[in-house]
């Protein structure tokens, strides 16, 4: 199963902190590789990380911030619902 950018980016600090199984991994992975925008964006979340372990010495936030910024993180790449035809007008 192919992923969308979308996807993909919202979950790429998983890669980068390697929270993910190995399948996800390589799903992930496989995509960035062959995604130029994706592939930009990864590198940029990469350097942001490593500045942040550089200036933050290697303190580990609160595992409640960490829950709301990933939450934000994605509702941020979260694509619009559509409306649902199903229903008679």
């Amino acid at each position: 199963m192919d992923m969308d950018c979308t996807a993909v980016l919202a979950d790429v600090w998983l890669l980068l902190d390697n929270e993910c199984d190995e399948t996800i991994k390589a799903r992930l992975q496989e995509h960035i590789n062959r995604c130029s925008p994706c592939i930009e964006a990864y590198g940029l979340e990469e350097k942001l990380k490593s500045l942040l372990n550089r200036k933050c010495g290697g303190e580990r936030a609160p595992d409640s911030l960490r829950a709301r910024l990933t939450m934000e993180i994605r509702t941020t790449f979260t694509l619009p619902r559509l409306p649902d035809t199903s229903a008679p007008d």
